[in-house]
């Protein structure tokens, strides 16, 4: 069994788990317009960290950290915090990193294009070796759905028995490549966004990092959380578009439901960027699928699109709203905008069921999903 020992997140509202959770629970949104933010002449919304606040909090833990980039210092926080409720040393030879993130150091392509820092296997191994961890860690860089790529290649390398916990981080921070990236393809809304919704015209951007430890474990010191299902599918539909048909997250859903309990299915985390050609697609995958009926939530009009980390984050937030019996609010969605009508809301909604899915998709036709339980050990 796979089980989830600890998490954290580190976002722009909160540096824990509880605190993003409450934030979104109160119905805070990181999301802020910015104007002339990174040089850049069109306006857009994003959610972006006060980087001097987290600059003080690392040195005031760990020193000048001027080695560090800022995504590097983020993740060592992220998973300083986690490893405070795991009863674990990160430099066993049993523990491996996985790090999730689509852009990495991308503040130093500007100054040397050329140089290691920019690629994400460097900061990789600058952050296992921190904690003395001597394996080689692996990279998940896969477009939208690396947060939950890198969980399934988490699973699979406990289950191969090549280590026995895992910890898996997903971060991105924001900069003027990434930004122009994403404008040049007209898919920036400069408004908050509006996932799902009939007047939806794009996507925000948004930074965080956040970490989820998981170990193969029979015993009784884990959170009751675990792995139920997991599955990839690449629809090759085009480099940027999502199929028209969902083809490739119907079959993720397809796979995970064979080795889930529906009925106990308290609703499905969908990726929900507010693009108008994402949310399509995904309400026809699940409306394919026959869950219709299940609730869905989207966590975008919160914390914006980010990334790498979307799919760790958004992956702990559902298991803390199952924690508190809870559906969390789809923030922006009013209209429904979809052929297939999702079953959405922007109000709390209560729950005891136990099961949920989340699910990515993104560019190139990569989608992911994967699914998990709370119910203690078999």
């Amino acid at each position: 069994m796979i089980a989830k020992l600890s998490d954290n997140i580190i976002s722009p509202l909160g540096l824990t788990t509880v605190e993003n959770f409450r934030a979104i629970l109160s119905g805070k949104s990181a999301l802020y317009p910015y104007s002339g933010k990174f040089g850049l002449p069109e306006d857009f919304c994003a959610s972006i960290f006060d980087r001097e606040v987290l600059e003080q909090l690392f040195n005031s833990k760990y020193g000048n950290g001027a080695q560090y980039s800022f995504l590097e210092k983020l993740c060592i926080l992220s998973v300083s915090s986690a490893l405070q409720d795991a009863d674990i040393d990160p430099a066993d030879d049993d523990v491996v990193f996985v790090i999730s993130s689509t852009k990495g150091n991308v503040e130093y392509l500007s100054n040397n294009p050329n140089s290691q820092e920019c690629y994400i296997s460097h900061s990789a191994t600058k952050i296992a070796t921190f904690f003395g961890n001597k394996n080689a860690p692996i990279v998940a860089s896969n477009a939208c759905i690396s947060g939950v790529c890198a969980q399934i290649i988490a699973i699979r390398q406990l289950l191969s028995n090549r280590y026995r916990t895992a910890i898996v981080i997903g971060a991105d921070v924001l900069s003027k490549f990434i930004i122009s990236g994403f404008q040049s393809f007209k898919a920036l809304s400069p408004y908050e966004c509006k996932p799902y919704d009939k007047e939806r015209i794009g996507l925000n951007l948004g930074e965080a990092v956040g970490t989820i430890i998981l170990q193969q474990n029979n015993d009784a010191k884990t959170s009751g959380w675990r792995v139920e299902a997991c599955s990839i599918h690449n629809d090759a539909n085009h480099i940027s578009g999502p199929s028209r048909t969902g083809e490739g997250s119907f079959r993720v859903i397809s796979d995970i439901i064979k080795s889930i309990d529906v009925d106990d299915l308290a609703f499905i985390s969908t990726h929900g960027t507010a693009t108008v050609y994402n949310d399509e697609m995904e309400s026809i995958a699940i409306h394919r699928a026959a869950l219709d009926n299940v609730p869905v939530t989207g966590l975008k009009g919160y914390y914006g699109h980010t990334l790498g980390a979307a799919g760790v984050i958004e992956t702990i937030m559902a298991m803390a709203a199952i924690d508190n019996n809870v559906i969390l609010p789809t923030r922006g969605y009013t209209i429904p905008g979809t052929t297939y009508q999702l079953n959405l809301s922007n109000s709390v909604r209560h729950t005891n069921k136990t099961t949920f899915i989340k699910l990515l998709s993104g560019f190139g036709g990569t989608n992911a999903g994967i699914a998990y339980r709370k119910g203690g050990i078999l």
